[in-house]
């Protein structure tokens, strides 16, 4: 995936998540919406290691397309 292609894709998850909470300002969200929140930050948090893993390679002279998206429980233990 190009960058161009991660940043949209990031835009659309984004959007996705505000429009969820938003939706249910003040009476909360139930277990599908919760799980689908979840799912969604999840998603973002890969694209964005996924962005800053090509970024990175790309100013050390490597291919960023060496870059992977790497599983939820790795990109998620980044807030720890």
């Amino acid at each position: 995936m190009e960058d161009k292609e991660l940043v949209a894709q990031i835009g659309r998850l984004t959007e996705e998540e505000h429009k969820l909470q938003e939706a249910h300002v003040g009476e909360g969200l139930d277990a599908d919406e919760v799980k689908r929140l979840r799912a969604l930050e999840v998603a973002l948090d890969q694209c964005w290691d996924l962005l800053r893993q090509r970024r990175a390679r790309m100013e050390f002279g490597k291919s960023p397309d060496g870059a992977a998206v790497r599983p939820a429980d790795v990109v998620e233990d980044y807030r720890q």
